[in-house]
């Protein structure tokens, strides 16, 4: 009998300093105008959808192995229970810019440069049960400001996101989804003091301090 040990695989996140497991990271790309012109993108006529593997989850900032080159996304993220969100946490969707560009020519798949391990790093998520069009994200990085969003400037809002994710796939009590990042995406390297901050009706709610490793 081959036995696999599931929980004691997978990568966690935390929820109120408690553990919690989700299956999948669900992330939505070009949902800022000033971030699509920045990388000279078309705006899309749907909304374009890509997963993060519960692999990619990471509670820090790790630079890819055998990488010269990496991008940062700071995204507000939430955390989904029966299809809702429950939780908001400051999130980091990581990308190989170079190798997305080269498989967006090829028209093919982006996993390469999307899904890779540590490629999704997360603050602590706080329950959040008020008006999520009042959040904002800031992401500071050696102490200069590097993005800053909000509600306000997505394309597609976290509601509407979710309702049309769940016509092609299903939510996992503890998935996460990433909302879209703001201008200002760009290159880091080990040793970078990342702060993320998410902001509710202007005030902070949640400050998380990443060394990148």
């Amino acid at each position: 009998i081959i036995k696999f040990s599931r929980e004691y695989k997978m990568n966690k996140i935390l929820l109120n300093d408690k553990e919690m497991i989700p299956s999948k990271v669900v992330c939505i790309g070009r949902n800022y105008v000033d971030h699509i012109k920045e990388l000279n993108n078309e705006i899309p006529e749907n909304m374009v959808f890509f997963i993060k593997p519960n692999s990619a989850i990471s509670q820090k900032l790790i630079f890819p192995q055998n990488q010269t080159s990496c991008h940062y996304e700071a995204e507000i993220s939430f955390l989904i229970k029966e299809d809702k969100i429950v939780a908001v946490g400051f999130g980091l969707d990581l990308t190989l810019r170079e190798i997305q560009s080269k498989l967006k020519e090829k028209g093919l798949p982006w996993e390469r440069a999307k899904a890779f391990d540590n490629s999704a790093v997360f603050s602590k998520f706080v329950e959040f049960k008020q008006d999520i069009s009042k959040l904002e994200i800031e992401l500071f990085i050696n102490d200069e400001l590097k993005q800053k969003g909000d509600y306000s400037l997505m394309i597609n809002k976290p509601d509407e996101i979710i309702k049309e994710a769940k016509t092609f796939l299903s939510f996992e009590d503890g998935d996460i989804l990433m909302s879209g990042t703001p201008k200002g995406v760009g290159e880091f390297k080990k040793g970078d003091i990342f702060v993320g901050k998410i902001l509710y009706d202007k005030k902070v709610i949640i400050e998380e301090k990443f060394e990148v490793l």
